[in-house]
């Protein structure tokens, strides 16, 4: 059953105006399994998707489904052929129940009243078999985004799905979350049930994967089979590696290298028992040139470190700036004193979507297009030239609306406007969440040049391969309390004493 083909690609092409987004992909997707697509923003695996889904009708090539020629016209055509999406953006309505989000659109009526849906029995049970802690009662509004994950897989489940596209199912969730929903998917496959799985965490195509197909620049670059390349690896890291040199076509570093000093050290920031209802008796230094990393589990407290020194939380304790003290009590202080943040939620916090990279990148320092008390279009032109160069920011030009770029270059352009405020500490919370692997080597990179010009770093993560690879220091916090401060390169920063920190098993 493993063996058996249930899709067949063959040199299908998608061409765009100017544009090859698919060059003749050709590749199979056993029964069965749970096959892996990765690749950069860009390579290619979106307009897969959509072609594979009837959202864009191809160029050229054919797709076999089950042995046949497969062709939808629509998304819908794709869904009664078994095929259903479980997208980034979930698709379920907040202000109905669970069960009214599991039947809609099931509904039947008598006399013009709805009566029972059909099918609701079976959808109940397989509800009960995804996870027993939802409730058919529960607003879908006061679900967690993993939860809401399971309603949609359920409602796939109960339309006869066959085939399931998961794109980047885990951006939102947390550790615990991403192991329920790998459990979801093994019951999924106990079904018989394919599932494309698309992420940018490559550990996960080893924990979840039966095959990994990789795209770059509209090709398929390679298929293989997980296994072969977990048992030619010493560890997952060097697995993973061995998929980013397919992804990018080139070799990259995989450690921590040790960056020049740039003279005696001098200590920007020094914060002294920084104390409030979720943290307690937190203490630092952050010195120039320096990228300090804050690592912990979800819960750990690192994103309220970072509220407390950008002044959006309250706290007791002292806060120095360049030898002085200094009362961050909202975000005004905060910048006056010299700090700038690159937010979590670049979408929601860090830019404006519907207006263009010349409109963005002034934002935190309007005086800067100033001309006698006016705005001077000239200065705004040559200010957002300026940052889409240095950025290497990849905008048509600069009238390109934010909202339109990829994840990585929507980071830059946060970036861009931290850097324009002439801020001397940048705080970074999750800097390269949602961005493919090549932007996230760049931005690690931006924020390294950016330390070697002496600002300080302080970055915020989840990911302890990028805390490992990119600082100076690693803060290890539990709990709301620091576990140890932790210098890269030396034995203490290894993968399982940091975990043991973290977890409180230190």
């Amino acid at each position: 059953m493993a063996d058996e083909i249930l899709v067949e690609v063959r040199n299908l092409s998608k061409h765009f105006p100017g544009v090859r987004a698919l060059d003749g992909v050709s590749f199979a997707i056993r029964k069965n399994t749970v096959h892996c697509i990765v690749g950069e923003n860009g390579s290619g695996k979106s307009t897969f998707i959509k072609t594979l889904t009837g959202a864009h009708p191809k160029t050229a090539g054919e797709v076999l489904l089950g042995g046949r020629p497969f062709e939808p016209r629509s998304i819908g055509a794709a869904l009664a052929s078994g095929i259903s999406v479980l997208y980034q953006e979930l698709n379920v309505v907040d202000d109905l129940t669970v069960q009214e989000n599991l039947t809609l659109g099931k509904e039947q009526s008598l006399l013009g009243f709805i009566t029972r849906p059909r099918g609701l029995e079976e959808v109940k049970e397989i509800l009960q078999s995804l996870d027993p802690s939802i409730r058919l009662g529960d607003m879908v509004g006061n679900l967690s985004v993993a939860q809401k994950q399971v309603i949609e897989i359920a409602k796939a489940v109960s339309a006869n799905c066959s085939l399931l596209i998961m794109d980047e199912p885990t951006a939102s969730l947390s550790e615990q979350e991403v192991d329920r929903l790998f459990a979801i998917i093994r019951k999924l496959k106990e079904r018989g049930i394919t599932v494309i799985y698309i992420s940018h965490k490559l550990a996960e195509v080893f924990e979840i994967g039966d095959v990994v197909t990789v795209f770059r620049d509209g090709q398929v670059v390679d298929t293989l089979e997980v296994g072969s390349i977990s048992k030619a690896c010493r560890d997952v890291g060097e697995a993973c590696l061995q998929i980013v040199r397919l992804m990018l076509g080139k070799v990259v570093a995989e450690t921590y290298i040790p960056r020049p000093s740039t003279g005696p050290p001098h200590t920007l920031m020094e914060a002294r028992n920084l104390t409030n209802a979720k943290l307690r008796g937190v203490s630092f230094s952050l010195a120039a040139g320096e990228i300090l990393g804050f690592y912990g589990l979800v819960g750990s407290g690192k994103t309220e470190v970072a509220r407390v020194l950008y002044g959006l939380d309250a706290y007791e304790g002292e806060i120095l700036v360049n030898g002085t003290k200094r009362e961050l009590r909202d975000v005004r202080s905060a910048m006056g004193a010299g700090l700038a943040m690159v937010p979590e939620e670049r979408r929601a916090d860090g830019i404006f979507g519907i207006l263009s990279v010349r409109e963005n990148v002034p934002m935190m320092r309007i005086r800067s297009i100033l001309t006698y008390g006016l705005l001077s279009r000239q200065k705004e032109n040559a200010l957002a030239d300026r940052y889409i160069a240095s950025m290497s920011i990849a905008a048509r030009d600069r009238e390109q609306k934010v909202g339109l770029l990829s994840g990585g270059n929507q980071q830059k352009v946060v970036i861009s406007k931290c850097l324009n405020r002439e801020a001397e500490i940048l705080l970074m919370d999750e800097p390269t969440r949602g961005v493919d692997v090549g932007a996230k080597l760049e931005i690690h990179e931006i924020i390294r040049n950016l330390a070697s010009e002496g600002r300080g770093i302080i970055v915020f993560t989840s990911e302890m391969p990028e805390v490992l690879h990119l600082c100076d220091r690693i803060v290890l916090m539990h709990e709301g309390q620091m576990g140890e401060i932790v210098v890269n390169g030396s034995p203490a920063a290894s993968r399982d004493h940091i975990m043991s920190v973290v977890a409180g098993g230190r």
